[in-house]
């Protein structure tokens, strides 16, 4: 799968999406990374753990850093839902 978002494109996340509603799966989200708290990255929902830890994965994962590599990430790593994406 290619990569839904492209060096230099912009997004607009909708920070309060997730205030009553758990993210889904397929939901494309922004999340701090759980070991770089200075860094942001977009990634898609893949699915919710009974413990309430999301996997995330990315678009392209021959070269994406996700889930596979930093594990389950906390539902307050989690910073809104990405709405729109602009070139």
């Amino acid at each position: 799968m290619l990569p839904i978002l492209k060096p230099g494109e912009e997004v607009l996340v909708d920070s309060k999406a997730y205030r009553r509603v758990s993210p889904q799966p397929g939901d494309i989200v922004v999340a701090q990374h759980p070991f770089q708290r200075d860094l942001q990255m977009v990634k898609r929902v893949a699915s919710q753990l009974e413990d309430g830890r999301f996997i995330l994965g990315g678009d392209n994962p021959i070269d994406s850093t996700d889930s596979r590599s930093f594990g389950p990430v906390a539902r307050e790593q989690i910073l809104g839902r990405v709405t729109s994406r602009f070139a």
